[in-house]
Formats: structure tokens, C-alpha cells, sequence
């Protein structure tokens, strides 16, 4: 968020009431997401079986006073599964209001009916225990679950209370279980109580390989390297690197990385953070060494094409002619930077050649595709439309699933809107919302066909229905329990036995990823856990990237990537402030990824990033009372405020209102004043900060897919859509 820019009354302010409506729906949204392969074919996604719909699980996603009358009656209903997760599932809500004794006699006897959360049940049975003040039952109870259940995760809990009467115990779960929670927060104790203490060194690797969630742990990963360098083994060395690397502190994990054991991905990283760092020289050595030791491995070529940024200009050229001789799928990039180099080096025509080369031999590209999108706006800009389609018709021929390609469908509507070819442009926009579906050009798509999703002008006004999924789809990794958890609400427990469950976590595959990802959000760790996810997109492996094709088949793909945290406050400010709800969550999707005490480097904070000297200013002009910024009812409350500032500053058009929220309104003003510009759209392809433009794209994008994953009508036309539209259209310019 930008410090406001008092601005003189030219522009209007418009008064009107926005709201949400949200529900839990009878019956699943499952068929509503669909996507279409290639050749264009709806795939719909499968059906959910009869273990799926158990009502318990609908029932899951209600508060528990509103849920307890329900579950009661299921209890009480004929032996099945459904009985037992209703039995469980009250007793939790039971134990939860402080009414242990009443839970007992639903988890007794329960673990017989319900074998698969057998454990989780003596640990839910010896906290009903102690709650009713039965401490020796409760010991018992833990003691009976170590001797039956002693290799399951839910142990590690049990070591972990038994051990504050008993610190022998604390020293099994740590031998035993070294990756669960408990055995983090131990380790990290007995470090701040004694941190030079006899067994320092495996406390500390503890929290390097399984802690890394925690404040402590990059200051961890130092110590272990400034401290115990001598003996560290070269697998701690990688346990460090990838610890440091996951924490974006490249240059520490360059150094760790180089005395880890030998593999492309090792050298690579090490090469890389040495280029971070700044130790060039070092990094240039390891490129090669990379190069000389993993000649033919994926990590080589994007090795290859990093060295070439440290190296002359003469040199650096033939190390990218290596790219496009030895590494096909790369020679679009080596190419492009060295149309680059050409071009600094004053050569135009090799420069040109270079990216001919491209067009004629790596068409299919992503690199080409961008490079015809940028064709295609400089014939457009030029008034030369003719040309700009046949750029723009390229991408969809040769690069439909391109990044790209959503853009240059919309665009390619828009141009041949121009040119009167009305039911082409329809075909074409079409097009772009049938295999693109979650694009911000699936929007303007939508927008330009005449959809009620509202627009630039409209959209703060748009008062959307949202239904949330009544349920959870079961998780695509881990044990039956940890799915049993997930889809009954337990959001910690869950996470806290994946946390044993996942060993994995350098090289997970696709399923594990994503389950990782789910179980993130799932306790509020909402940045890493849609990075998670997110990320799965830049899979290169064809069986990782066919299985991620796969899963974006999912609707649990979508609702992870576009979560609906702090639902109801978001409810509550936006519609105070007139603003629509989906916008707002959007907005904060990008500005924070729903981090409540998040600070930016520049000191913007909390969900919406207000900036503390913006929060005091809008404390003086609307006489707000004290707040905290990390708090997210106050956060919320001053940043709706300020996007309902922007809104007033600017008629109410949400384009320029948000971009103001990004750049600040004296920026956005002259963007406006500069003018050279037809339209809203074109509008955004001519902001200058390139932040600003993602992050316009981002917000929309974001309110898009909100739209239409959680509003019934639109995800019904979505996926109408997809089933009717098959192949890309032909513009004849």
C-alpha cells in the first residue's frame, strides 16, 4: 500500500451497498470444475464415492454448536462408519467447550468401530481424562496406546505428555519421532535453556531438517554452520542448503551446498547462491564444475544459461551456443539472451537473427510465444492490425497452452472486434475462457462477451453468491488417518502427523507436495502453503507435469490456491466500506497471501500491507481509535478504508482504484493525464511498473477465480463453456 496523495474533488464518489452472501451448500460443487485438454474436451472430474459423502463430513465444515444436534443423532444412529466419526467428532467438540467427562463415554470403546484413528483416539481419550480430572485413567490410557500403537505418530503426542512427569520420555520422542512437532518444540527448550549444552549439535538438526516453520530456525542453520562446521557430514551440509534455500537466504545455502554430496541439483544451487552472494569467481567454478560432472542433467542447462550472465560478452555467447546445442528445450531461451547481448553489444542484425531463429526453429516456446505477444502490441501500437492478429493467431496455433496464449486470445477478440469480425472475436473469446479459465484474460473475455461479473466501472458494487464446498475431497497423500483428520476438520492434528508421515521434503512428489501445501493452509500458514501448490506448475519432469495436469482437474486444486480465510471479517468491513467482498479478498490474496503479521521490507504490514504512516493518517482524517496493525479486525478495517479512499479518488473505477492501492494515487494521475490510451485494457498493458501491472493482473485475476470457483451461476457458465468450446478459432485479418 502506497502513502495517500491528497488529491483536489474532480472525481465523484458513488454510493451503494455491497454484501456477501455465504452458504454451505446440500450437495457438492464437485462438477462445477472442469477443464478441457488440449483438443478441447471437457473432462469432468470424478465423481465422489460413497465414503466421500458421509453427512459427518458436511457437517465438519459448521461450527460446532451449530453441528451438535446433528452429530448427536448420528451417534446415537445403527452401527457404521458414519456413527463412529460422528462419535468422534462430537467428543472433540465436547472436549473442546471444556466438557471432557461428557466426551468419554463417546471415545470409549470407539477405537474398535473406527481402526483407523485408533490412536488418535486414546490420545483424544486421555485428554477427555484429564479434563474430567481422572489424571491416573488418563496416564493409563497413554501407556495402553504406547504398547498398541508405539510406531504410530500419534505416539509422539503421548511421549510428549507423559514427559512432563517423566523427561526420559522427552528422550524417546526424540529418538523416536524426530520429525514430530513436539520433538521440535523440545529441542528448541532445551536449547534456549542450556544452547551450549553436551548434545547442542543433533537439538540443532533437529530444528534444521524438521523445524523450519519456526523464527528460530535460520539463526539455527548459522549456528550449526559457523559452530560445528568440523562435524558436519556433507548430508548435513545439503540438510543446510536446502534449510537456507527454503528460507530464500540463497547466499547461505550457496555456501552450505558446496560441501554437500555431489548432484545437479547441489552444484547447481551452490553456484547459484554463490552468484547471489556476489563470489563470482566461485560461482563461475561451480558452473563448470556442474557442467563437467552432470553434462546432459536439466539443472546443467539452466546452470549454463545462469553462467553466461557472469561471464564477458564473447565468452558468454558460446556458452549459450552450448544451451541451444545440447539442451533443445532451452535454445529459445539462449537465444533470446543472446539477441541480448547482441543487441548491447550494437550488432542488430545478429540480434535479429537470433531471435528468428527462435520463430523458425523453437516456435512452440514459451519464449516465442511471449516474444509474438510483444510483435503483435508493437504492430497494434503502430495501427498496424492486420499484423498484430497474424502474431496474436500464432500463439493460439502454436502455443495454446502457453502463459500467453489467454492474453493473445483476448487480444486477438479485441483486434478483430476492430476489423468487424464480430463472430470471430466471439469465438475467440470464448476460446480464452473455455481452456484458460483460471486467467485475468478469462475475465476481460467474460466481461467483453457481456457476462453479469462485473467490470472496472462496476465491480466494487457487485454483490456475488458464494458457496462454499460443504466438504473436503480425501487428500492424495499420506495415511487413511491423516485423510480421516483432514476431511473431519482437525486441521493441527492432521498437520502435526504429516509432519512425521511426509519424509520427503527435498525431492516430494506431486501428490505429496500438494498434500503438503493443503496441510499448511490448513493451520494458517497460508504464504508457503499456496506457494506449495502453486508451484507445482513449474514441474519439468513429463510424468510430474502429467500428473499436475491431472490434479488442476481437481476442485481442491483451486479452493488451496484461492483460500477463504477471515471470511467473516472480510464480510463485515467490506460491507461497511460498500466494497465487494471478493475484491477485497483478492486484494489481500496479494498483498499478504492472508499473513496476518507479515512485514514487507519497506514496513508495510498484515494482511491488506497497510503502511504504518498511511494507518496513522487514516486515524487522523476518520478519527479511528488505537489499533494494531497485525491485528486482522483493525488491518482489515484500515485497509478497506483506504481502498474505499482510492475508489472516491477515482469514481469509483476499480482499475485505477487498485492500481493506486499498488503505485499510490499521484502515479496512477499521470498514467491517467499521460492519456495514449483507448481503453481500460489497453489501460493496463501501458502501466510502466512492471509490479503494478502484475499486480492489477493478480488482483483481478484473483477476484475472477473467486467468482468462478464459489459462485454457482458463473462456475456453471465456466463450465458450460468448457464442454461446448473445442478448438481454437482462426482469425483470417
Amino acid at each position: 500500500m502506497a502513502k495517500p496523495l491528497k488529491r483536489t474533488g474532480i472525481w465523484m464518489a458513488i454510493a451503494a451497498v455491497s454484501a456477501l452472501t455465504l452458504g454451505v451448500g446440500t450437495a457438492t460443487l464437485h462438477t462445477l470444475w472442469q477443464d478441457a485438454n488440449p483438443e478441447g474436451e471437457p473432462i469432468a472430474a470424478p465423481a465422489l464415492d460413497t465414503e466421500a459423502a458421509d453427512p459427518v463430513f458436511v457437517l465438519a465444515s459448521q461450527p460446532p454448536v451449530d453441528r451438535a444436534s446433528a452429530l448427536a443423532q448420528l451417534a446415537n444412529g445403527s452401527a457404521s462408519l458414519s456413527r463412529s466419526r460422528a462419535r468422534y467428532l462430537l467428543a472433540i467438540d465436547r472436549i473442546q467447550a471444556n466438557q471432557g467427562g461428557s466426551a468419554i463415554p463417546l471415545l470409549q470403546d470407539l477405537a474398535d468401530d473406527y481402526p483407523a484413528m485408533a490412536p488418535v483416539i486414546g490420545l483424544d481419550l486421555a485428554q477427555a481424562q484429564t479434563a474430567a480430572g481422572q489424571d491416573e485413567a488418563a496416564r493409563t490410557t497413554l501407556e495402553q496406546l504406547l504398547a498398541d500403537h508405539g510406531d504410530d505418530p500419534a505416539t509422539g503426542e503421548a511421549l510428549y505428555r507423559l514427559g512432563q512427569q517423566d523427561p526420559a520420555r522427552l528422550d524417546q520422542l526424540l529418538e523416536q519421532f524426530p520429525s514430530h512437532p513436539r520433538s521440535v518444540e523440545v529441542a528448541l527448550a532445551r536449547l534456549e535453556a542450556d544452547p551450549y549444552r553436551a548434545d547442542a549439535l543433533p537439538l540443532l538438526l533437529v530444528v534444521a531438517e524438521h523445524g523450519l516453520h519456526t523464527p528460530q530456525a535460520g539463526a539455527f542453520l548459522l549456528r550449526l554452520k559457523n559452530e560445528f562446521a568440523s562435524q558436519l557430514q556433507p548430508e548435513h551440509w545439503q540438510l543446510i542448503g536446502f534449510g537456507h534455500w527454503k528460507l530464500d537466504q540463497y547466499a547461505d545455502a550457496g555456501a552450505a551446498y558446496a560441501r554437500a554430496p555431489e548432484s545437479p541439483r547441489n552444484l547447481y544451487r551452490a553456484a547459484r547462491g554463490l552468484q547471489i552472494g556476489g563470489e563470482k569467481t566461485a560461482a563461475v567454478a561451480t558452473f563448470n564444475r556442474l557442467d563437467q560432472a552432470f553434462p546432459e542433467a536439466d539443472e546443467t542447462a539452466t546452470g549454463l544459461l545462469r553462467l553466461a550472465n557472469s561471464l564477458p560478452n564473447e565468452a558468454a555467447l558460446d556458452v549459450l551456443d552450448q544451451v541451444v546445442d545440447r539442451f533443445p528445450d532451452r535454445a529459445a531461451e539462449a537465444l533470446e539472451q543472446q539477441a541480448d547481448l547482441f543487441a548491447a553489444m550494437a550488432s542488430p542484425g545478429s540480434a535479429n537473427a537470433a531471435l528468428e531463429q527462435i520463430f523458425a526453429a523453437h516456435g512452440g516456446s514459451e519464449t516465442a510465444a511471449e516474444l509474438r505477444m510483444q510483435r503483435a502490441f508493437e504492430a497494434a501500437e503502430a495501427n498496424q492490425v492486420d499484423q498484430a492478429l497474424i502474431w496474436a493467431q500464432g500463439i493460439l496455433d502454436q502455443n495454446p497452452r502457453s502463459e500467453v496464449a489467454a492474453q493473445a486470445g483476448f487480444w486477438l477478440g479485441q483486434w478483430s472486434q476492430q476489423q468487424g469480425q464480430s463472430e470471430t472475436a466471439q469465438q475467440v473469446l470464448e476460446w480464452v475462457i473455455a481452456h484458460h479459465p483460471e486467467s485475468y484474460y478469462a475475465w476481460r473475455s467474460a466481461v467483453a462477451l457481456g457476462w453479469n461479473v462485473g467490470d472496472f466501472q462496476t465491480v466494487r458494487f457487485e454483490t456475488p453468491e458464494v458457496q462454499l464446498p460443504p466438504q473436503r475431497e480425501p487428500l492424495p497423500a499420506g495415511s487413511e488417518t491423516l485423510s480421516e483428520l483432514y476431511q473431519l476438520g482437525q486441521q493441527q492434528d492432521a498437520w502435526s502427523r504429516w509432519q512425521v508421515e511426509f519424509t520427503n521434503h527435498q525431492d516430494p512428489t506431486v501428490a505429496e507436495q500438494f498434500t503438503d501445501g493443503l496441510m499448511r493452509i490448513g493451520v494458517g500458514d497460508n504464504l508457503d502453503g499456496i506457494y506449495a501448490v502453486s508451484s507445482l506448475a513449474w514441474r519439468d519432469r513429463p510424468e510430474d507435469q502429467a500428473q499436475y495436469q491431472q490434479l488442476k482437474r481437481q476442485p481442491d486444486y483451486w479452493r488451496a490456491l484461492y483460500p477463504f480465510p477471515f471470511v467473516q471479517t472480510v464480510q463485515t468491513w467490506a460491507g461497511q466500506r460498500q466494497l465487494n467482498p471478493l475484491l477485497v479478498m483478492a486484494l489481500i490474496r496479494q498483498e499478504s497471501r492472508f499473513e496476518p503479521a507479515i512485514r514487507s521490507v519497506a514496513g508495510a504490514t498484515g494482511l491488506m500491507q497497510v503502511m504504518p504512516a498511511t494507518a496513522a493518517w487514516i486515524q487522523d482524517q476518520a478519527n479511528f481509535p488505537d489499533y494494531n496493525l497485525e491485528n486482522p479486525e483493525d488491518n482489515i478495517n484500515l485497509g478497506t478504508w483506504y481502498l474505499d479512499y482510492t475508489h472516491r479518488e477515482y469514481d469509483n473505477h476499480s482499475l485505477f482504484a487498485v492500481a493506486s492501492y499498488n503505485a499510490g494515487p499521484g502515479n496512477v494521475a499521470s498514467w491517467i493525464g499521460r492519456g495514449g490510451y483507448g481503453s481500460a485494457d489497453e489501460f493496463v498493458e501501458q502501466i510502466p511498473f512492471p509490479e503494478t501491472q502484475n499486480y492489477v493482473r493478480a488482483v483481478f485475476g484473483g477476484y475472477w477465480n473467486y467468482l468462478r470457483l464459489y459462485d454457482p451461476a458463473v462456475a456453471a457458465r465456466v463450465s458450460q463453456h468448457q464442454t461446448r468450446v473445442a478448438h481454437q478459432p482462426t482469425v483470417t485479418p
